[in-house]
């Protein structure tokens, strides 16, 4: 899907949706252990190591459901296993940590790794790909602010508080200058005009031949919960190595997508 930036201000959603966000997110989980058999349906995976990256402030607690689902499909699926994401303090300075965990994997695997991101665990995915493409196979963020003003979220004093980074740092302003670029691998970058918690516009990539934007309807915290998402990442993961083509809705989800 092609987005076409705004010429207008990005602004932070409306705060309304934010106290919607928990409640959302349930129904989707709910949704999704409801349509269990028609997920069963997707596409299956060929045993390639994906790990998954969880969103600010969180831990690997929040994408167990994701993450059983994949293991479920026939990934080799890997946890972040860092702890609690607080961004650099988390993944490294300079993203060590999380390269190091990536090396480690693909080299017991003895295959390239996809990285499967929500919110700032696809920021740092992305990140991961800029730096490290040769150990990465493709990369999926999921309504993650790469892009954009740092400062159109609703967690904007939580985030810089808990972190201590600074937005209007250099090296913030960097990170968000740069990141709609497109990515040396494969990308998908999954958002919804219905996030809660960051501006979609913050949450879209430039797009090319392997590079792409997806909309669908979810809450910010059913990005990890949401039936149409897990559907999404599933058909994104199952294509083969080196043949990588755009996202096509087929399933009975499609109607969802945007």
């Amino acid at each position: 899907m092609s987005v076409t930036p705004s010429e207008t201000p990005i602004r932070a959603p409306f705060v309304g949706l934010a106290f919607l966000e928990l409640g959302r997110c349930i129904m989707e989980a709910g949704a999704t252990l409801a349509l269990s058999p028609v997920l069963a349906m997707a596409p299956r995976g060929d045993g390639h190591p994906v790990m998954v990256l969880p969103g600010f402030a969180t831990s690997d607690s929040m994408t167990a459901l994701l993450r059983n689902f994949l293991a479920a499909q026939g990934y080799e699926v890997h946890p972040m296993d860092l702890g609690w994401n607080f961004d650099h303090h988390t993944v490294g300075e300079n993203g060590e940590h999380i390269a190091e965990r990536i090396r480690a994997i693909r080299q017991a695997s003895g295959r390239k790794v996809s990285l499967v991101g929500w919110s700032l665990g696809g920021v740092i995915a992305r990140e991961a790909a800029r730096r490290d493409p040769d150990d990465l196979r493709q990369v999926i963020s999921l309504g993650s602010p790469f892009s954009g003003d740092p400062h159109a979220t609703n967690l904007k004093s939580f985030y810089q508080f808990a972190t201590g980074n600074d937005f209007s740092s250099d090296k913030m302003l960097e990170r968000y200058r740069t990141g709609a670029h497109v990515l040396p691998i494969p990308s998908t970058a999954v958002f919804s005009r219905t996030d809660g918690i960051t501006a979609w516009e913050n949450c879209v990539s430039d797009s090319d031949a392997i590079n792409e934007n997806i909309e669908v309807v979810s809450s910010h915290f059913g990005f990890v919960t949401n039936p149409a998402v897990f559907q999404i990442i599933a058909d994104r993961l199952a294509q083969p190595e080196g043949n990588w083509q755009p996202f096509v809705p087929r399933t009975p989800l499609s109607s969802v997508y945007s």
